[in-house]
């Protein structure tokens, strides 16, 4: 039986390697099949897919690896965060700047 089209990209983001997470399809394929009795139709598929996913996040929970990408994405949020506010108050000030600049100064007649 085939695997699904994005059976890689559910690999990846569970950090398991493409042919662990085949043979986790395939687990689901036959859990699904004995669950539901039946090949092909909408709740077998959504039987193997639930299965799936479920034996994919027991997976990832036996892995030791960290999870450091939220960890690193907020401090990198936190460490823009000053230099957009400067950039905010600059463009505030040079608004303010060019609106005082044409106010002063009235227009001469041609």
């Amino acid at each position: 039986m085939k695997t699904p089209k994005l059976l890689p990209w559910y690999a990846r983001k569970a950090g398991v390697s493409t042919e662990r997470a085949e043979a986790l399809w395939h687990k689901a394929v036959r859990e699904a099949t004995a669950e539901t009795g039946w090949v092909g139709n909408s709740e077998y598929w959504g039987a193997c897919m639930a299965s799936f996913l479920a034996l994919l996040d027991k997976e990832r929970n036996t892995l030791c690896a960290p999870q450091v990408l939220p960890f690193v994405r907020s401090h990198n949020r936190m460490w823009r965060l000053p230099l957009l506010a400067m950039e905010d108050m600059c463009s505030a000030l040079h608004a303010n700047w060019q609106r005082q600049r044409h106010a002063g100064f009235p227009r001469r007649a041609a």
